[in-house]
């Protein structure tokens, strides 16, 4: 048996976290040890601190529920989030780029007519995304789900408006026979991330940032491809550059093109400048055996 000291207490630890019988959780285990001990070494812990990290991870995890992730928002702010995203998704030049899903989706959206405003009587500027879903070759995709969600004019998810009961700015569009998609929604703001809990507390205690610029969120599934959960930002937008969780890549950033009143694309006539985003989804196919 070995006994403790300050110089072994780290291996000793690692020793008795070896039998575990999953390798991966042992692997994973024995990695965070090492790192955790690591970290606590480096910055020299004291007692009051740890208790005061102890606390604050129970206030976060309190304040998680069905519409809030507290947790989610703290890996985000600390750009794990994009970490693991980019690690787990490795696609070819051409794709569209994933991004990080953010603690604002909400599963189970309606379904949307192709063309049909996302939440009828949205306070918003109107605003259309049209473009195709398609291949990296350029064939398109029928069928492909799209799940969108995003902020309504008044810079709100559904999870920070109080009082309603319907589901709200966000819905699921699919491709048609060609590819193309027309998605009716606002236009997007950008906002801050929400800073009443335990992650406000901490970027309050910085000068970075806590706002997200502009985006509209998709989540794009498609049988035999690669599932992709990104975002389209807005050109220009003033956090671009600065954004909280760090999900900006410049191949998703596009321009609001601000059109005159008249015929949109579905249809709709509109008494009021409206704007009009053009995006093309593309996807990357999975390997015959993996999607089989």
């Amino acid at each position: 048996m070995s006994y403790v000291t300050d110089g072994n207490l780290t291996e000793v630890v690692m020793e008795r976290w070896q039998d575990i019988p999953d390798p991966r959780l042992r692997e994973v285990m024995q990695s965070l040890i090492k790192h955790l001990h690591g970290f606590v070494r480096d910055v020299e812990l004291t007692q009051p601190e740890w208790f005061a990290a102890i606390q604050w991870l129970t206030r976060t995890g309190q304040l998680c529920d069905e519409k809030r992730q507290e947790f989610i928002l703290t890996s985000d702010v600390l750009g794990v989030s994009m970490l693991v995203d980019s690690i787990n998704h490795h696609l070819p030049p051409g794709a569209t780029p994933s991004t990080v899903e953010g603690p604002f989706h909400v599963h189970d959206a309606p379904e949307i007519a192709n063309g049909e405003m996302v939440t009828k009587d949205a306070p918003g500027v109107p605003c259309l995304v049209v473009g195709k879903v398609q291949t990296l070759d350029g064939k398109p995709i029928p069928g492909a789900m799209l799940d969108m969600w995003q902020t309504d004019g008044e810079g709100l998810y559904e999870a920070q408006r109080e009082g309603i009961d319907i589901p709200w700015m966000r819905g699921i569009y699919h491709s048609q026979q060609d590819g193309s998609f027309i998605v009716r929604t606002v236009v997007p703001l950008a906002y801050t991330i929400p800073m009443d809990g335990t992650i406000g507390e901490l970027m309050n205690k910085t000068n970075m940032s806590h706002m997200r610029p502009a985006h509209i969120h998709f989540a794009i599934l498609a049988n035999g491809f690669h599932p992709v959960t990104t975002h389209l930002f807005e050109k220009g937008d003033e956090w671009i550059a600065k954004d909280a969780v760090y999900g900006v890549k410049e191949e998703l950033i596009v321009e609001f093109k601000k059109q005159p009143p008249g015929k949109a694309p579905n249809g709709e006539v509109f008494n009021e400048p409206w704007y009009l985003v053009e995006y093309d989804f593309v996807l990357d196919r999975m390997a015959k055996a993996a999607a089989a």
